[in-house]
């Protein structure tokens, strides 16, 4: 039996035989650069070793709310009002969802574009334009026209254009979801190391104002012993300097503390003007972050994710760029739809006209345009291979920079300690010799004096141990526990 195929279904075949041959996607395919990285964290003496593996970012896991291993619910409050409130991380969340935004316009490129319309106009013919054969004699006449039509248009992805701009399209949404993940760490970071900063100085200032107490009591010891001719005027001198130093000292703390409430403030999205932070106490129990970190921290560290995806990105716009070397083949002008004179005869098969075709378009010259656009699409990978090797190496310190911070203070903390309680039973021994008159006025200011830096130190070094723990959380990504199982990668 004879096959007999219609005009417009030969076109579509050769359509459909031609994506069956289609080439492979254009450029190079993404592979992501190796790093050497040390296998061991430089610990100080006495620390564990930390193992290092190949970064491989998951910037699709998500990131636990790390802070609440402090126990403190005012910390708790401000880091909620932060995620709901901050303005720099909404513009990160306005990023990315440009981002997914874009994607949708680059992945509808799979896709034909159909339109429907409809034409109808009546004109009127001049009788002195023939309609037919000159020297023949016309006739104004006045004509209607109704034409409802379906048009298509459709670039054939034979090269892979499209989808490379699609990969890129995707790994910039990814980059995005790491950039705003970046921004929360960050800012979440911020509040959580000013409102230890703040504590501190609450401490210390309660540390003053106890102080403060103590040596006013003491002045005023010294001053009934000078009226009575048993302590010197140097003494009562000293004892009232002393005195005034500590006033003079909560103040200056007080006003460190008022800017640190306003940068509280601030990173938690409130009005600097309208917040006030009572005072408080740092936690009691520093969290313990275990020094044998699983290598799989690293690679949790969402600016490493977003200059990984940036290089992924980087990497796809060379296929883009190199598409244009090819030609472009399009649907021609295409369209189905009826044209009559009157709307009776207009749904009739011989108003029916119809338009198919394949469009080719190949460059031929360009005075070096498509080269330079390779050209640049290509450095734009290298910079962002850079750009990723940079960022891995400052992850690097910035974890080694933490670690080795909290370890000394640690150190530290616990030396002063030791110290802290030694000066207290020095002041309660030279308080008893004071008042048997062994010891004078003088001696007991001193040791008075190495008392308050003893123990504004250990608030010091307190205040400090919880902020450089921040820190070195935030090196880590936010969070040291188990990964969960990333979901599967947007097609």
């Amino acid at each position: 039996m004879k096959s007999h195929l219609s005009p417009i279904r030969l076109p579509v075949l050769a359509l459909v035989a031609l994506g069956l041959v289609a080439c492979s996607p254009v450029g190079p395919d993404y592979v992501r650069p190796s790093i050497d990285l040390p296998e061991t964290w430089k610990s100080n003496s006495g620390a564990e070793p930390i193992l290092w593996s190949q970064s491989n970012p998951r910037d699709v896991l998500p990131k636990q709310d790390w802070w609440t291993i402090f126990g403190d619910q005012e910390l708790d409050a401000l880091e909620a009002k932060c995620l709901a409130n901050n303005p720099s991380l909404q513009a990160a969340v306005a990023k990315l969802d440009q981002a997914k935004a874009q994607y949708g316009v680059q992945f509808a490129s799979f896709f034909p574009t159909v339109q429907a319309g409809a034409l109808a106009n009546e004109q009127r013919i001049s009788a002195n334009r023939p309609l037919s054969q000159y020297g023949k004699p016309n006739y104004s006449t006045i004509q209607n026209n109704f034409s409802p039509y379906v048009s298509a248009s459709y670039e054939f992805d034979w090269i892979g254009k499209i989808q490379r701009s699609v990969e890129a399209a995707s790994d910039t949404v990814q980059q995005a979801q790491a950039a705003k993940e970046n921004t929360q760490l960050i800012l979440t970071g911020q509040l959580a190391q000013a409102y230890f900063r703040l504590r501190q100085f609450d401490e210390e200032i309660a540390t003053l104002k106890g102080s403060l107490a103590v040596q006013e009591k003491v002045l005023t010891l010294i001053t009934k012993r000078h009226d009575l001719g048993a302590s010197s005027e140097v003494e009562l001198v000293q004892q009232a300097a002393l005195t005034q130093s500590t006033m003079a000292q909560i103040e200056l703390l007080q006003a460190q503390r008022n800017e640190l409430e306003n940068l509280v403030a601030t990173l938690a999205g409130i009005p600097a003007a309208g917040f006030q932070l009572a005072s408080g106490k740092l936690p009691e129990n520093l969290p313990k972050i275990p020094l044998t970190v699983p290598s799989t921290l690293l690679e949790r560290r969402p600016d490493i994710a977003s200059a990984e995806r940036a290089m992924a990105a980087a990497n796809a716009q060379i296929g883009v760029a190199k598409a244009a070397y090819y030609p472009m083949l399009t649907l021609s002008p295409t369209y189905l739809g009826f044209q009559s004179n009157s709307i009776p005869s207009l749904l009739t098969v011989p108003s029916l006209i119809w338009s198919f075709g394949v469009n080719a378009v190949q460059s031929i010259f360009d005075g070096g345009r498509i080269s330079s656009g390779v050209d640049y699409a290509s450095a734009g990978y290298t910079l962002a291979v850079a750009n990723y090797r940079q960022t891995v190496l400052s992850g690097i310190q910035d974890a080694q920079d933490a670690l080795s911070n909290v370890q000394q203070l640690n150190l530290a903390r616990a030396s002063e300690d030791k110290s802290v309680a030694n000066l207290n039973r020095a002041y309660q021994l030279s308080f008893i010799r004071y008042r048997a008159g062994l010891d004078t006025a003088l001696t007991l200011a001193l040791i008075q004096q190495n008392q308050l830096t003893g123990i504004r130190l250990q608030s010091q070094i307190k205040g400090s141990q919880f902020t450089a723990t921040v820190g070195l959380i935030k090196a880590l990504g936010g969070s040291w526990e188990t990964p969960i199982t990333a979901p599967e990668a947007q097609n």
